[in-house]
C-alpha cells in the first residue's frame, strides 16, 4: 500500500505542552511528538475497535513531560500530509537550534503515520546530531515505494512483533548514504499488533526517553541525565 495522504495546508506551529513553558532553555531536552493517524480521525481517549485499545495522546504526553522533558506536540487535522507537515517540524527544529538549543537535546519521536514523518524531517534536515524515535512505521515494501526517505541522525525504531504495520528498518539504514552515528532497534511482543503505540506504555515510551537522553545504548543501569 503506497504510503501518500491528501494535501491540505499546514496552519500553525506546535503547541508547547510543558508546565515549564517560561523557564525552557538551551539546556532542555526537547520531544517533538509527532501522532499517528488514528488520532488524526478521533477524539483524544477514543477506542479503537480493531484493537481493544484507547487513543491516549495526553497520557502519552504526560509521561513524557514527567520525566522532565519539553514536549511541542499538536494534534493534527484530519489528513494532514505527511511531506508538508515534517517541513513544518523542521522549521520549528530550526528555530531551536538558532536559539543555541544543541542538536543532540532535540529528539522527534513519531507513532505510525508520525514515525513517516519523522523519517521525512531525518531526510531533509540532514543532521547528523539530532535523534530520532520511529515506532511501528517500516514496512520493506517502503523501499520501493517511498525511496525518497533516506535516514540521517541517531536512529531508534521500535516495533512490535505482532504488527504487520511496523518491522525491523534494517534494510532502510542499510541504504542510506547519510550520517547515522547510533542506530539501534527494539522488538517488542506485547501481542497488541499495531494498537501497542496507541497507548501510553512503558514498553515503548522508557527506550524514548533514554535515547532522547542520549543513553545510545539502552542500558538500563546508565545514568540518562
Amino acid at each position: 500500500m503506497k504510503k501518500t495522504f491528501l494535501l491540505i495546508p499546514i496552519l500553525l506551529l506546535f503547541n508547547c505542552h510543558s508546565s515549564k513553558e517560561a523557564k525552557n532553555s538551551v539546556t532542555d531536552n526537547y520531544i517533538f511528538f509527532l501522532h499517528n493517524k488514528f488520532l488524526e480521525d478521533n477524539p483524544d481517549g477514543s477506542f479503537s475497535a480493531e484493537y481493544g485499545v484507547k487513543g491516549e495522546y495526553r497520557e502519552i504526553l504526560q509521561s513524557l513531560r514527567n520525566d522532565g522533558f519539553v514536549v511541542l506536540s499538536e494534534k493534527r487535522k484530519p489528513n494532514t500530509n505527511w511531506i508538508d507537515y515534517a517541513e513544518k517540524t523542521k522549521s520549528n527544529i530550526d528555530s531551536l537550534l538558532s536559539k543555541g538549543v544543541k542538536a543532540n537535546h532535540i529528539t522527534i519521536v513519531g507513532t505510525s503515520k508520525g514515525g513517516y514523518i519523522a523519517q521525512y524531517v531525518s531526510t531533509i534536515a540532514k543532521n547528523q546530531d539530532l535523534n530520532f524515535v520511529f515506532i511501528g512505521s517500516y514496512q520493506n515494501s517502503d523501499i520501493e515505494e517511498i525511496p525518497e526517505i533516506e535516514f540521517c541522525g541517531n536512529i531508534l525504531t521500535i516495533y512490535e512483533k505482532s504488527d504487520i504495520y511496523g518491522v525491523s528498518a534494517i534494510k532502510r539504514k542499510q541504504l542510506s548514504k547519510l550520517p547515522i552515528p547510533h542506530f539501534k532497534e527494539v522488538e517488542l511482543n506485547t501481542g497488541l499488533k499495531h494498537g501497542f503505540l496507541y497507548t501510553a506504555s512503558d514498553e515503548w515510551l522508557k527506550p524514548c526517553k533514554m535515547w532522547a537522553k542520549r543513553n545510545y545504548e539502552l542500558k538500563k543501569e546508565s545514568k540518562i541525565s
